[in-house]
């Protein structure tokens, strides 16, 4: 019987299984097997076909063939025949052919193998492209190597002697076969390695060739089979190559450096094709399945731990030192290039497998370690850094460790590498943006910005420094030399020009970059958020200039010098950012009048302007800006795609794989939003334009596109888990977003305007996935900027959160719904993301959110209204935040089920003891007078209970330091009144932002009503009601005014503040503000708090000057009266108390004779209601008679005068003809009537009607009223010529001697008394000579006028004296220089006619010493010709 016999009749035979079965009727015994074995011997030699006998000695199942591979149940034989009765058949026969033939059992064994081996694999032309077997080959082998396998295991069968047999024919088997042989346990793959050298040639082409064979498509147990080929094979390799031994004999170490050698052939191979992807467009399938076989659960098998980690490292060493071809220079010039995002994904991918099993710390040691003692790649070393950071969020407190270490080393011993070594890493963390590490700046400064730092312990270590910066000046990025330059390393004032040397070194670099210092912008304070270095910082420098120029109205310094001392920065970079054209606004914006203001400078060429003004008016409505987008794809398409596939990594994916991922996304919208080196100096403030909505087409989709994706993030991650299970995706996903400011700065712009105009319309999807957003945005405030608003309506910067909650106005019925829909779903996410770390949940819960709900919960449901000890909450108790998530994202519930589920859950009520989330009664407040009541969700009569709960239930009893009163209703109604009073303003600022606000009434009336309420209630309770109204506004109006001299923007306050007050005092009852107070049984009224109050504040608001307004007149009027009541002689109380008002509040006294003839009839009516029918008091019909005695007298009929006081008479007399314009004659008539010369009261009585006619002039000369003005010019020429004769009148001039006429200056404002001087002299020089020579004879003339001089030169030097009222004036109008220099002629006219006794001595002393400074030539004067010394006889001789 031959080995080579034909087997080709074998399929038309019965096998042997069938012919056992056809022969056994029934199941043998399990002691008859000895008998069944004879018995198939003897069979078989009657039937010798070896060949055959090799195919269906086992009849295997095809579907467990590569089970047995995987790990599974190994094929088994013949159903019929166990294998090792099969065995036996085989090894007998082949003992018996061996002997026939004489050659040894084993020599024959190797043979029929070999040739059957041959067989399986000797295929078509086809089947030979295949790196593997078919699938029909692969069962065939596997029956032959299981038959195999018997016979080594009975001792026919010889492994060396195989291989050699095989190898005798120059020829290698597939990689598949050997991995066969290994798997059978019958050649292994170490063995072949120890006896063949020439294997490792092969082995490694076999390597490469099966890593980039692709199997054809649909053949799944190809691919698995591929993979546990060459998982295998790399086991073995590692396993056999560096496993570590305590005697290792010279073979092991030979076998060892052998695996050792292929390892690092395809780690090669590996690298080299990763340095060709970055030029193809792909590194192919090949190195990627390498990189994929890198992993300690598929190489752990073969190999122990201590040998797995032995080759990882191994591997990472070989990684960075492979081909180190680069040079320090050229990683500091490129290493911007090097970060994570630009690196090649497989080489990221290799450096993370690689880390996987070691510590962060282990990893950096182990860099160290390389760097000190190898020749490295720095592309590969700074890329496993990023890598290593991603993927580590520790990484970043170890390599600052690292940095501290290598920097301390490095001054110690004055190593040049260490220090390299540190910038390098540093620089490597910075540019991976600042949720990775921090900035390069703050990195700077933290190391070398303080008199601690390393540097700083000598002169040595600040050259050694200095010396370094300088030899990195050629091959430095300009951003990092800027950086050295703003923030520069600290230096002793002794060493200061070492310092200067570098700068100067640094400044000339950046001059050769075409960066230099000129192109490093106006103001230091930058923002990085533009395209290119120098445009963006052109641009930045552009909007504070604007921004400046908007505030001020002036054009900035720093722009007038640059437009000089920095001219090509000012013509080339900053002019271009400026005019860049635009469709301009219909009404001039804060830029147009800019750029105008520069122009009639003379600082924008008139081509450049010209040039300006025609490319806007070329430019369409629609906003052509581009985006520059450097990248052959479209970069919206590649943030797609890279964003579904961080979709696909949310639940299970690892952290590292995510931050990988995010930081592609960051690479291509920094792309898209270009991030200029200028950011590495920092950021702390952006400006955020609400009026302006985003208006590029691309920058619209983007920010759309990721919060749409984010929203679809929130939903898929809480499907599979809630909140507080979930990994950190949103925490990172909004980190990497802050990273970019004009990225940042979009989603906020957009955020803003989705919460402020389109919230309506956001379906419940959308309001989850942005409140999560908003939540995870406050929870990085930390390292997030702050915001701007632009128009302010905030007045200072605040963090993100604060500016989007400001975009949540609570005003309306449909703004309410949503912004309570918004911070339900944003808290309850909150409370359950912090749930896993509680002392961290203040983190996720903004405060001003949850404030919102304190407000709007209560409001919208009257059931929340119920404080806890009046609520049945213990059955709440165990709610917990599975369940009160589970009701925001139930598709059943309602916004009003979650919030009364929220309300109650125990976490939202701890919340309300900390004090940054309580809402004080002024929020409140604040929140309810914005509300319009047109479009409340609440009736009036709602309102009302709610208002009344809210004060009386809620914040009246709650403790102060919590933002109650704490049971104090005064100190209610000083927060309802503060509130009230700054309603108007809040009003004017939300106009700026809504124009809706001014159409609808405000909740302004029911706060009132409020007020009104506990005013009443207090009046009985209180009796000091009107103190406690008075001190209140006076405290708000000390407030007001910071300084004893007011600036304008503080009278404009006062003013606002006063004029608020009056139109709440207006609406209290007017008895409360005259105080009755009883004393030994006697009841009397106290009018010295609304006689101070008038005379302190109310004096400086009139309008016009020097009158009060009808209605607050009438008001303190009715409240005397009413007040009156209370007393037992109600007229002598009214007597007394209007004596005291006429002696001491000359303004409410002229302001009543101003309004009588209105007022009587009032006053009458309401005092015959009161006193049942008694008759006027005495001093109320005093004020009649006195109208009555003004009218007779205009008439010419000189009746009693009556015996009121001065004042009263006077301003009953300017009452009357100032009220009838008829010519002056009468009025002329009337004055000379009184013979000031004869009456002393007739004289007081023209002083003060001087003082109101001079009063109603200055009234004149302020406003524009020509008539006015010539009117009361004219009635005091009038009264001048009457009272010229008399010195008194002098004294309505001289604020410090004014005697009985002190009143006058409780009439008007301060203003206008220190206007004074001015009145006096505009009025004299328009008088005749001989007026004037009258005057000037006027006993105290001089003194007078010397002083009035010396005010109005202050008033001029100060800027305060009145304006012209038209632009060309009149001759008696003149300007106010023209009228400084006409008055000092005029006194130095009185003064060299003045004889020497009209001043005294201590009168002129006084005065050549206020003159000396301000005009000496006065001063000189007046010692030349009135000092008696220098018109002593002995000075004649002069």
């Amino acid at each position: 019987m031959s080995l080579s016999a034909s087997c080709g009749s074998v399929s038309q035979k019965r096998t042997v299984s069938s012919l056992l079965a056809g022969r056994v009727v029934k199941r043998p015994k399990q002691g008859d097997g000895q008998q069944l074995h004879e018995a198939a011997i003897q069979l078989l030699e009657q039937q010798q076909n070896l060949c055959s006998l090799l195919k269906e000695v086992g009849n295997p199942n095809l579907s467990n063939i590569f089970c047995s591979e995987t790990g599974g149940q190994k094929p088994q034989a013949s159903e019929g025949i166990p294998p090792t009765i099969a065995g036996s058949l085989l090894v007998s026969e082949l003992r018996c052919q061996a002997t026939q033939l004489g050659v040894p059992l084993t020599a024959l064994s190797v043979k029929m193998v070999l040739e059957r081996l041959t067989e399986i694999t000797g295929t078509e032309e086809e089947d030979r492209r295949r790196e593997l077997l078919t699938s029909s080959q692969r069962v065939q082998l596997c029956v032959l190597l299981e038959s195999s396998r018997e016979l080594l295991s009975q001792g026919a069968l010889c492994p060396k002697l195989l291989w050699q047999e095989y190898r005798r024919g120059q020829k290698l088997p597939q990689l598949e076969v050997v991995y066969q042989l290994h798997f059978y346990n019958i050649l292994t793959l170490k063995h072949i390695l120890e006896s063949d050298e020439d294997v490792r040639l092969w082995l490694v082409s076999q390597l490469k060739a099966l890593s980039c064979w692709m199997p054809p498509l649909g053949e799944k147990e190809a691919q698995q089979v591929q993979l546990k080929v060459l998982s295998t094979v790399l086991g073995v390799l590692v396993g056999t190559g560096f496993q570590l031994s305590h005697d290792p004999a010279v073979a092991d170490r030979r076998i060892s450096l052998l695996c050792c050698s292929v390892l690092d052939d395809m780690l090669f191979w590996f690298l080299d094709k990763v340095g060709e992807s970055l030029t193809l467009p792909c590194a192919g399938a090949g190195p990627e399945l390498w990189c994929q076989l890198f992993d300690a659960s598929l190489c752990g098998a073969s190999a122990s731990p201590e040998a797995l980690q032995h080759f990882f490292t191994h591997s990472l060493t070989q990684t960075l030192t492979y081909k180190p071809r680069l040079t320090v220079s050229d990683a500091i010039a490129r290493q911007n290039e090097w970060t994570f995002a630009k690196s090649s994904r497989l080489l990221t991918s290799l450096f993370r497998k690689l880390a996987v099993i070691f510590s962060v710390e282990q990893l950096l040691r182990h860099l160290q370690q390389v760097l000190e003692t190898h020749e490295v790649n720095w592309k590969h070393i700074l890329c496993f850094l990023s890598t290593l950071l991603i993927y580590n969020p520790s990484a970043e407190s170890s390599l600052r460790e690292l940095l501290s270490r290598l920097l301390s080393s490095a001054f110690e011993g004055y190593d040049l590498e260490n220090v390299i070594t540190a910038f390098l890493l540093a620089r490597q963390g910075t540019l991976e943006g600042p949720g990775i590490f921090p900035s390069y700046s703050d990195w700077f400064k933290m190391s070398f910005g303080g008199g601690s730092s390393c540097h700083a312990t000598s002169k040595k270590s600040l050259v050694f420094l200095l010396k370094f910066l300088s030899d990195l000046v050629p091959f430095e990025p300009s951003q990092y030399l800027k950086v050295h330059i703003m923030h520069p390393p600290y230096v002793p004032v002794k060493h200061r020009s070492l310092l200067m040397e570098y700068v100067s070194l640094a400044k000339t670099r950046l001059a050769d970059l075409k960066e230099s210092v000129e192109d490093m912008g106006l103001y230091e304070d930058v923002c990085g958020a533009g395209g290119a270095t120098v445009q963006c910082q052109a641009v930045q420098d552009v909007e504070k200039a604007v921004s400046l120029f908007e505030s001020t109205g002036r054009i900035s310094a720093t722009v007038m010098e640059a437009s000089i001392f920095r001219r090509p920065y000012f013509l080339t970079r900053f002019l271009p950012a400026l005019l860049t054209p635009r469709v301009l606004p219909v009404k001039a914006d804060a830029r147009m009048s800019f750029i105008e203001a520069l122009k009639k400078a003379d600082k924008i060429p008139a081509a450049q302007y010209s040039s300006y003004v025609e490319s806007c008016q070329r430019q369409t409505q629609q906003d052509r800006s581009e985006v520059c987008v450097d990248t052959r794809d479209d970069p919206l398409e590649v943030l797609n795609v890279q964003l579904q596939e961080f979709r696909k990594l949310l639940v299970d994916a690892n952290e590292g794989e995510m931050s990988a991922q995010l930081s592609r996304i960051s690479h291509t919208l920094s792309v898209i939003f270009p991030v200029g080196p200028d950011e590495l100096t920092g950021q702390t403030v952006i400006k955020l334009h609400i009026e302006k909505p985003l208006s590029v087409e691309l920058h619209i989709k983007v920010v759309n596109t990721i919060l749409r994706n984010f929203c679809q993030y929130v939903l898929d991650a809480s499907q599979a888990n809630p909140p507080n299970k979930q990994n950190l995706w949103a925490s990172k996903f909004v980190s990497f977003l802050l990273g970019n400011t004009q990225l940042l700065c979009s989603l906020i712009n957009r955020l803003w305007h989705l919460f402020n105009n389109q919230g309506s319309s956001l379906g419940a999807a959308h309001l989850l996935g942005l409140a999560a957003f908003v939540v995870h945005l406050h929870s990085s405030m930390s390292h997030s900027p702050l915001v701007q608003l632009v128009p302010p309506i905030l007045p200072t910067p605040v963090p993100i959160i604060e500016a989007l909650s400001s975009a949540l106005v609570c005003n309306a019925h449909d703004n309410m719904l949503f912004c309570v829909r918004l911070c339900v779903a944003a808290v309850c996410y909150g409370i359950c993301r912090g749930d896993s770390l509680p002392q961290q949940q203040q983190d996720y819960i903004p405060s001003s959110l949850y404030k919102k709900l304190l407000y709007l919960i209560p409001r919208l449901l009257p059931e929340a209204r119920r404080t806890p000890a009046d609520g049945p909450l213990g059955e709440y108790k165990e709610e917990n935040s599975l369940g009160l998530w589970s009701s925001v994202t139930h598709s059943n519930s309602t916004w009003r089920k979650t919030a009364w589920c929220l309300w109650r859950h125990p976490a939202f009520c701890q919340l309300q003891h900390t004090p940054q989330y309580q809402l004080f009664f002024t929020e409140w407040l604040s929140n309810e007078l914005g509300v319009q009541r047109s479009e409340d969700a609440l009736s009036d009569p709602e309102r009302q209970e709610y208002q009344q709960w809210a004060c009386l239930e809620l914040y009246l009893c709650r403790p102060e330091d919590e933002g109650g009163c704490g049971g104090d209703m005064r100190s209610l109604c000083s927060y309802l009144l503060s509130a009230i009073m700054d309603q108007q303003l809040s009003e004017q600022k939300l106009e700026k932002l809504h124009d809706r606000v001014s159409e609808k009434g405000s909740c302004l009336p029911d706060i009132l009503s409020r007020l009104q309420e506990l005013v009443y209630e207090m009046e009985v309770s209180t009796p000091d009601m009107c103190d406690f109204l008075f001190e209140l506004v006076c405290q708000r109006c000390s407030s007001t005014v910071s300084s004893a001299s007011l600036s304008i923007s503080s009278e404009l306050s006062l003013q606002y503040t006063l004029s608020t007050w009056n139109r709440v005092l207006l609406a209290l009852p007017a008895v409360l503000f005259i105080k009755v107070k009883t004393e030994g049984g006697r009841t009397t009224l106290d009018c010295n708090n609304l006689i101070q109050h008038v005379n302190q504040h109310q004096r400086k608001v009139c309008s016009p000057a020097g009158v009060l307004s009808r209605h607050i007149t009438s008001h303190f009027l009715r409240g005397v009266l009413c007040a009156s009541v209370r007393c037992c002689g109600r007229s002598g109380e009214v007597n007394k108390a209007w004596s005291q008002i006429s002696l001491h509040c000359p303004l409410l006294l002229i302001s009543t004779v101003h309004w009588w003839d209105s007022l009587s009839p009032v006053v009458l009516s309401l005092w015959r209601r009161l006193s049942d029918g008694e008759p006027l008091p005495e001093q109320l019909q005093l004020l009649s008679d006195c109208q009555h005695w003004a009218c007779s007298l205009k008439k010419g009929q000189l009746s009693q005068v009556p015996s009121a006081p001065p004042l009263l008479l006077a301003a009953s007399l300017y009452r009357v003809w100032r009220g009838h314009r008829e010519d002056e004659q009468s009025f002329s008539a009337a004055l000379k009537m009184l013979r000031p010369e004869k009456d002393m009261k007739h004289r007081q009585v023209l002083v003060f009607l001087l003082f109101l006619c001079v009063n109603d002039y200055l009234s004149a000369l302020l406003s524009p009223q020509e008539k006015s003005r010539q009117r009361a010019s004219s009635f005091c020429k009038e009264v001048l010529d009457v009272l010229t004769d008399s010195a008194d009148w002098l004294l309505i001039f001289k604020s410090n001697e004014q005697g009985v006429y002190q009143s006058v200056t409780m009439v008007t404002s301060d203003e206008f008394t220190r206007l004074m001087p001015w009145a006096f002299y505009s009025l004299l020089l328009q008088q005749s000579a001989e007026l004037l020579h009258r005057a000037v004879r006027c006993a105290g003339f001089l003194h007078t006028a010397v002083l009035c001089y010396i005010n109005l030169l202050q008033l001029f030097l100060e800027g305060h004296t009145p304006p012209p009222i038209t632009p060309k004036p009149p001759d008696d109008q003149a300007e106010a220089c023209q009228i400084v220099s006409r008055t000092k002629q005029f006194l130095l006219k009185v003064i060299s006619q003045s004889p020497p006794t009209a001043l005294s001595s201590s009168q002129l002393r006084q005065l050549e010493s206020q003159c000396a400074d301000l005009d000496p030539e006065v001063a000189a004067a007046l010692s030349v010709h009135l000092d008696p010394r220098s018109l002593s006889p002995e000075m004649d001789f002069l």
